[in-house]
């Protein structure tokens, strides 16, 4: 479900006309409802109410402060993967014992960072990072809340790139080796072993996968219980995907109840990270045609949005709906929508059936609110967009639009070039 509908022909954004934002702050823009957000994150959490839970929002899908701070004026915590996401977090207002920081390359200076922030738990994923953290943690004179991450080499039946749980996966540490890792971290005199980690990937549109994870973790917790080592956390990690066409995944009650059924062990917290499922669907790029032109075996519009703004068509070949901003009535013409970047990888959408558009005419690309602005770059030195955020009937600039100054921002000529 979600806030972004059609009132008399035109595509609105809660109360708003998306054509009047567009004409006010220029394209291309990413919009995204705080209705639509805050629907989303309580259908996840809440479905999870009957357990000891934390919802950790996953900020790689989107690390906007606006966004952080709508979800933590929630009650979610974060999912972070660098010291950059943390500085993030901590900024919006997110309270470090809800953070959890996972990512197979923490350097020395994020995880003090981490350390001196007092977040809740890392999610430790090779054996030289334990040591490290231990090292780390006994300078500052602390002891860290460790999770070791481990892979369960399950099939998320995803994207491979992707899919991290694979046991050719460069995440976490294999399962079958991970109780020696636990039995290690224990008789280390600055980690505190909390938790166990797992997360198979992104964009899982079933449950199966997720609740063999489940049962083989909760296999590990059992050992380690035998073995003397009580743990606090399990953490699943997130993934649970969307549907862009024809996808059908588990609805966050559905997702829920199965993990409920399966799961036995109710005196540890759960610890969850969703991204997707909250963000996918409550943000669009809008975009304007600048051209339209027919080749002799293609029709194409051209728009000022590129694979720099949005890149998962282009890496992942990943499919987004496409609708015009105003409905005319005109019949649906089989067309490629691409970019202005000098890359033919750079496209929406390819012999894709949309409504005639002319130049000057506004686009929406659906289902953009996970993965987009945060992926983009500044490729082709293109100003990376603006993020506009609805309530109701305002609307606000989250992210102000990119300047040409913006791009030589830090950079210097040396002397000897002059």
């Amino acid at each position: 479900m979600h806030h972004f509908q059609y009132q008399k022909d035109e595509l609105y954004c809660e109360e708003v006309p998306v054509s009047e934002i567009a004409q006010n702050v220029g394209t291309p823009f990413y919009l995204y409802s705080h209705a639509t957000l805050k629907q989303h994150f309580r259908a996840f959490d809440g479905a999870f109410g009957n357990l000891k839970h934390l919802t950790c929002f996953s900020m790689k899908s989107n690390s906007s402060l606006a966004v952080l701070r709508l979800f933590a004026g929630e009650g979610g915590g974060a999912d972070i993967v660098s010291g950059g996401e943390l500085h993030r977090a901590l900024k919006a207002g997110i309270d470090p014992q809800k953070i959890v920081y996972s990512g197979v390359g923490k350097s020395i200076e994020d995880l003090k960072y981490a350390l001196e922030s007092n977040i809740l738990l890392f999610n430790v994923e090779s054996s030289q990072e334990i040591s490290l953290l231990n090292d780390i943690a006994k300078g500052l004179g602390k002891k860290a809340p460790v999770a070791i991450r481990v892979n369960p080499d399950i099939d998320p039946k995803t994207h491979p790139y992707i899919a991290t749980g694979l046991k050719e996966s460069k995440f976490g540490i294999d399962i079958r080796e991970s109780l020696d890792e636990y039995i290690r971290a224990s008789t280390l005199d600055h980690l505190v072993v909390s938790g166990v980690s797992c997360h198979l990937g992104s964009q899982l549109v079933q449950t199966d996968p997720i609740l063999d994870a489940l049962n083989e973790l909760q296999k590990l917790i059992k050992t380690l219980r035998h073995s003397g080592i009580a743990l606090s956390y399990l953490d699943l990690g997130g993934g649970l995907g969307i549907t862009y066409d024809n996808e059908n995944p588990p609805l966050p009650d559905e997702y829920a109840k199965a993990i409920q059924m399966a799961l036995d062990m109710e005196d540890l917290t759960l610890i969850l990270e969703p991204g997707r499922v909250i963000m996918g669907n409550g943000g669009i790029l809008i975009t304007k045609v600048l051209y339209t032109k027919n080749a002799r075996e293609k029709r194409f519009t051209i728009v000022d949005a590129g694979m720099n703004d949005l890149i998962r068509p282009s890496l992942y070949g990943s499919f987004h709906g496409v609708q015009p901003v105003k409905t005319l009535g005109r019949e649906k013409i089989k067309m490629d929508i691409v970019g202005p970047i000098c890359e033919s990888g750079d496209f929406f959408a390819k012999d894709r059936e949309v409504e005639a558009l002319e130049p000057g005419e506004l686009l929406a690309i659906m289902s953009s609110g996970a993965y987009g602005f945060c992926m983009s770059s500044n490729y082709n030195s293109r100003p990376r967009a603006a993020e506009v955020m609805v309530k109701g009937e305002q609307y606000d600039i989250i992210r102000s639009r990119e300047t040409y100054e913006d791009l030589v921002k830090g950079e210097r000529i040396p002397d000897y070039l002059l």
